[in-house]
């Protein structure tokens, strides 16, 4: 059958880049006799404006009958003051994840050489950074129970933060695996001396670390490891964590590879894959053509390799992302003096017209 794909642009600047990722798709099986069929959706801030919910059944039933999902960004300043059962980011995206089974983000943050200038950081400190974080996804505070209550002077507010024994294991398994497809060690981040859900979490990964004798296991404190991030990044090759830590902690890991908008994301552990890039869907620039379709482009690609077994055509819209920074071309947050600026869709143009060219000279 003709592989589908969900597409859902969502708000802000998704509806800009989305298109960019589709058209680096598309160049990539163009010597490939099945092509993918997209069916585009509605979810989030723009899912309320349309029909009044932000994850409406229609969106629901398509994702959950597709081979894979396209999201782009969720959410903005229109929407804050919703009631938090209507906010496209805890009623639209969470519930998304919990339905599909995504239990695990696979978020790489790998600095392209072309780019050490462009972070904010020494040259020397982040040259050769190669890190994947793999985060809890459907467990922890995002998901506990929550309550506000009345007191005599203002309220109570209370969120749970609760870990199984099973979720901890299925996503340390994950990570482990995933360590030895790369360097062969992995960093378990938690604050054991402070929660007690993360004593649990430490017990369990370091009884199934026994079944990984091949990987270099540590262990790290959330906050020790944020401090790390910066000054020692090229010390990890994998960081497992829970799904708060993990949030927060890839966000950082972002400014290793220049800006939020070079970071992809997958989103795995059901039989539907979820695809987006880390960003948020920055309002502040939507529609003005300064998004970078990077972060949305690359996380096609791994989509082309995780959910369709497409190698080859993922390592493609890698090497042409990897060209077209060669050759100078910027978007605004990675701008440089001396490169050429280019807006969203030229962007997308440009690394489209590289991949057709990678997959025609690879044969």
């Amino acid at each position: 059958m003709v592989p589908r794909i969900a597409v859902l642009p969502g708000d802000g600047i998704g509806t800009e880049i989305i298109p960019q990722a589709i058209k680096a798709i598309q160049a990539s099986t163009v010597k490939c006799q099945e092509k993918f069929i997209f069916t585009e959706a509605l979810v989030g801030g723009a899912a309320i404006d349309a029909v009044g919910v932000p994850l409406p059944d229609e969106t629901l039933e398509l994702c959950l009958h597709s081979d894979a999902v396209l999201l782009g960004a969720i959410g903005g300043p229109k929407w804050d003051n919703l009631p938090v059962a209507l906010r496209p980011e805890a009623a639209a995206l969470l519930p998304l994840r919990k339905e599909l089974g995504l239990f695990a983000n696979l978020r790489p943050a790998f600095l392209f050489p072309e780019l050490l200038q462009a972070s904010s950081l020494k040259p020397e400190v982040i040259q050769g950074v190669d890190l994947l974080v793999v985060r809890e996804l459907t467990g922890g505070l995002y998901f506990g129970e929550k309550k506000r209550e009345k007191l005599d002077r203002g309220e109570r507010a209370v969120d749970v933060l609760e870990y199984t024994t099973y979720e901890i294991e299925r996503i340390a398994r994950l990570a482990f695996e995933a360590a030895r497809r790369r360097r062969g060690k992995l960093t378990s981040v938690d604050k054991a001396n402070v929660l007690e859900s993360s004593r649990l979490w430490r017990e369990v990964v370091s009884r199934l670390g026994r079944e990984y004798p091949d990987i270099e296991l540590e262990h790290m404190y959330v906050d020790n490891c944020a401090m790390q991030l910066i000054r020692n990044p090229r010390q990890f090759d994998g960081i497992v964590t829970e799904n708060m830590f993990g949030d927060i902690l890839t966000d950082e890991a972002s400014m290793l590879t220049g800006s939020l908008g070079m970071l992809p994301s997958a989103s795995l552990g059901g039989k539907v894959g979820l695809y987006e890039p880390s960003h948020g869907s920055a309002p502040d620039i939507a529609g003005q053509g300064k998004a970078n379709p990077l972060a949305a482009i690359l996380s096609a690609a791994m989509m082309l390799r995780y959910a369709f077994n497409m190698e080859k055509e993922a390592m493609a819209v890698e090497a042409a992302v990897r060209q077209v920074l060669a050759e100078g071309y910027r978007t605004p947050d990675i701008m440089e003096a001396g490169q050429r600026l280019v807006n969203t869709d030229e962007m997308g143009d440009l690394v489209a017209g590289k991949v057709e060219e990678v997959v025609v000279q690879w044969g």
